[in-house]
């Protein structure tokens, strides 16, 4: 018996045909597209964009007591984002600058010693002539009575007389010296104390500078013009100097991306090679890059266990080696791309290198 078919039997052939047909067409143009891509580019998805998150970090101790940024809020260089409890290091300041004083003070005080002592030195340089001036003179008498005592002019008892002042002029001659030596032995002194006072100034100087240095620590200013990250503290929390308390994202540096292409890929790529970026996020946005440097190794031989194939259980496994790329354009069009967005790079091969 010979099978009928209906209109909407014919209908639904024809439309399924057609959708067979297109599909194979899409297939078809799609297989095409994709071997052309890996016929004219080196890819990869194993990428991430990469740029400078720094943390900020305390330089003082201390109880927080204002914070100025919210997260992801965009900063200036030189905006402040924390203030410190400062009343400590103020008076620190403070007992630095009293110190000083005092220590000024003293110096002051030793100046003064020391011309008073160099005026005393003076005095007994000028008893030093008098003796002199007198042992001489009394040496003169002493010899002429001598020589009249030989002559049988004059009395023994005379010339002991000249004797024993000559011996006193003598005496006071040298006492006068001794006064004088230890008049400038005093002054040495005292300078020595006086150069012990400017060293202990210069100390308190240097201090006084370190507590100011302090000071200005308990203010936190963002560094250069970037986004705030993820915040940690709040108002009335006590930290430590060194405590991570933000992190910021720097806008000053350039954005790049990491692409790990396998080790059969990286032949003919070399340093300023344009490549093509595809974000997950936007993909239909490219973005332009320039290859500014490979890896030195491949990216197992940096990890922490690196393998050892010397062990003998040996299985070949194609390496990853990292690719650093630049990317080009705008800053709003690079800042479309955050921190750790997967992509996937494209390098046209056969590209044309001077030399």
């Amino acid at each position: 018996m010979k099978k009928k078919y209906t209109v909407t039997d014919r209908i639904i052939t024809k439309i399924t045909g057609w959708i067979a047909g297109f599909t194979m067409l899409g297939l078809a143009v799609w297989g095409g597209f994709t071997l052309w891509g890996y016929y004219k580019y080196e890819q990869t998805n194993d990428a991430q964009v990469e740029e400078y998150v720094n943390p900020v970090i305390s330089r003082a101790g201390g109880f927080i007591v204002a914070v100025k940024f919210d997260e992801n809020q965009h900063v200036k260089k030189g905006d402040t984002l924390l203030l410190i409890d400062d009343r400590e290091y103020t008076l620190q300041v403070a007992q630095t600058e009293a110190a000083i004083k005092k220590a000024t003070a003293q110096l002051q005080v030793l100046e003064s010693n020391i011309h008073t002592l160099e005026r005393n030195a003076d005095a007994a340089s000028a008893q030093i002539k008098a003796a002199e001036a007198r042992v001489w003179k009394q040496k003169l008498d002493y010899e002429r009575y001598n020589a009249l005592y030989k002559e049988e002019s004059a009395t023994k008892q005379k010339l002991e007389d000249m004797q024993a002042a000559l011996d006193v002029n003598n005496s006071d001659y040298q006492a006068a010296r001794e006064n004088f030596n230890a008049a400038i032995a005093k002054i040495e002194d005292v300078k020595a104390e006086r150069a012990v006072v400017l060293a202990d100034i210069a100390r308190l100087k240097a201090l006084l500078d370190r507590n100011k240095l302090d000071v200005s620590y308990t203010v936190i200013t963002a560094s250069y013009d970037g986004r705030m990250g993820r915040r940690t503290v709040e108002v009335g929390q006590m930290i430590d100097a060194g405590e991570v308390l933000a992190y910021i994202v720097n806008n000053e540096t350039d954005k790049w991306v990491v692409a790990n292409y396998k080790e059969t890929q990286i032949a003919n790529m070399h340093i300023g090679d344009t490549v093509k970026i595809l974000a997950d996020a936007f993909p239909d946005r490219e973005f332009k890059g320039t290859i500014i440097s490979l890896s030195p190794a491949t990216g197992s031989s940096f990890s922490l266990l690196p393998p050892d194939n010397s062990t003998g259980n040996y299985v070949k496994i194609v390496q990853r080696v990292p690719v650093r790329i630049r990317v080009d354009g705008n800053r709003k069009e690079i800042d479309m791309l955050k921190v750790g967005m997967n992509v996937n790079v494209y390098t046209p091969k056969n590209q044309k290198h001077n030399g």
